[in-house]
């Protein structure tokens, strides 16, 4: 009897042990045969972001801090839509609503879940393209009418990480909804009431940042307060604080350092080459000026095409590059609102205000001898700065924080992207010059480039530029830790999240 009971179990381990393999193969066949590259349903998803992005940019002006969040949000909702149906991700924000059984852990529901968790958190915040998003869904076969919150669908699941996602981020301090004290119910309305130290038509203290005038396009001039003079309370998704990388402070007027340094800047805009104003432009405006959150977007996606990546791997790729991006802006703004530092606009003033300096004239001018006090960044008319503190520069912050992030999701630091453009187009239409092809070899390269072309425009010295990259790649080490924890790779106490719904 015993012999036969044994001879039972043994059996029956047997069957179990080929019905799981069985199982396993036929989830394999699954990743094998679903959509790569642009054909995968996250990649779509993250055009439709970056023609959100673009479309934003057009009707309300560059505010690249706002939408980096708007990104890193959209993609966080994502991730935990999808972190539902895979073994061990956990969500960010997404809590209470349990993981699904492995036997629902298909493409199919991975991509109804996804889509909902998108459609939701694009319609919130790129609300002027609800028709868009709509029109979308309804191609992908889906209902966009579906509100349902049911955790055992897909559809329930993306809706519901869609709203813990915004429920979340309501009082986050990007006053979204005008809701922070002192907004007057105006959203993004400076609540902290920034005043800068100097005014427009005169710098009182040379170090401190000072607003510029820019043509209003109809012969008149205005000079734009400091945009999101709040950000650096904005919280973080992943960083500690804003300041937890906070760089020491940017060289003073007076010493040799900062001298030197405008020195250099004046120099490399007198003998900028077609190549130097190309990569200025690109860097500037990014593809379909989409600010710097998209525009790392837009690399990442190249990286996707050249790795023929799975629906899985773009989620989690996106979702680790858009909350670096995010976070990297919130470290960014948190140096740039603590040292209110100057711009080189009202340095070289300073430096060479009795001097004759060769410099960009202007459109139709080209490069020219000039008294100091006229030059100017290598920009349109209708912005010639940035309308915030130099130190550090934003550009080489998302860049040195992205291309890290890049390096460490790929485990390699290659890239091999290339870009070609006509010199001169986006800032003097008048004076082109040759068709560049901007290669970009490497991530780190890449990051570099972008940092040197702040200083080639005239926008930052060196110390911004080289501080930023190294508070971007701070950032993207510590959202690293962050991201292998969400995913399941590694336990992380010290984030002071449990994951309970397994």
């Amino acid at each position: 009897m015993r012999r036969t009971v044994l001879f039972l179990l043994i059996l029956l381990i047997s069957y179990s042990c080929k019905a799981y393999q069985d199982h396993s193969k036929s989830f394999k066949i699954i990743e094998k045969d679903q959509p790569k590259g642009i054909d995968n349903l996250a990649y779509k998803w993250s055009e439709m972001a970056i023609n959100a992005q673009a479309n934003d940019t057009e009707k309300f002006k560059p505010r690249p801090t706002i939408t980096s969040r708007y990104l890193g949000l959209i993609f966080v909702s994502i991730f935990d839509a999808w972190s539902r149906y895979e073994d061990k991700a956990i969500p960010v924000y997404l809590k209470g609503t349990k993981r699904r059984p492995i036997n629902e852990h298909s493409l199919n529901n991975k991509e109804i879940a996804i889509s909902y968790a998108a459609f939701r958190t694009l319609n919130e915040y790129y609300y002027s393209d609800m028709e868009l998003f709509a029109s979308f869904m309804k191609e992908l076969g889906l209902d966009p009418k579906n509100a349902s919150l049911d955790p055992s669908t897909p559809e329930g699941i993306g809706n519901l990480a869609a709203k813990a996602v915004i429920e979340a981020r309501k009082g986050d301090g990007s006053n979204q909804y005008g809701k922070e004290s002192g907004s007057n119910g105006k959203p993004y309305y400076d609540y902290i009431n920034y005043e800068p130290i100097n005014s427009a038509d005169k710098n009182v203290e040379l170090n401190r940042w000072q607003p510029k005038y820019f043509s209003d396009g109809k012969d008149g001039k205005f000079a734009p307060g400091c945009l999101t003079p709040y950000w650096d309370k904005v919280e973080p998704v992943a960083l500690k604080s804003a300041d937890q990388f906070r760089p020491g402070p940017p060289p003073m007027v007076g010493s040799t350092q900062l001298k030197e340094e405008v020195e250099e800047l004046v120099e490399m805009q007198a003998n900028l080459t077609d190549y130097e104003k190309a990569l200025v432009e690109f860097m500037r405006d990014g593809p379909q000026s989409v600010q710097q959150a998209g525009h790392w977007l837009k690399f990442a996606q190249d990286v996707s095409r050249r790795d023929n990546h799975t629906l899985d791997e773009d989620v989690k790729m996106f979702f680790y590059n858009q909350v670096v991006a995010m976070d990297a802006f919130i470290a960014s703004w948190d140096s740039k609102m603590f040292y209110d530092s100057a711009r080189p606009y009202a340095l070289v003033h300073h430096y060479y205000k009795d001097q004759k300096i060769k410099g960009w004239g202007g459109e139709g001018k080209g490069i020219i001898e000039m008294p100091g006090i006229e030059w100017r960044p290598y920009s349109p008319e209708t912005f010639l700065c940035p309308p915030f503190p130099g130190y550090v520069s934003g550009h080489s912050t998302i860049s040195g924080g992205c291309a890290e992030a890049l390096k460490l999701w790929t485990g390699s630091d290659e890239f091999g992207s290339e870009v070609n453009l006509i010199a001169g187009a986006m800032t003097e239409p008048d004076n082109l010059g040759d068709t560049i092809t901007l290669k970009f070899p490497t991530f780190t390269e890449t990051a570099e480039m972008a940092g040197i072309s702040r200083v080639l425009g005239g926008y930052h010295i060196q110390a911004d530029n080289i501080a930023g990259l190294e508070l971007g790649r701070n950032v993207a080490r510590e959202v690293w830790e962050f991201y292998k924890y969400h995913i399941g790779e590694e336990k992380n106490t010290s984030l002071g999240i449990i994951d309970s719904d397994n």
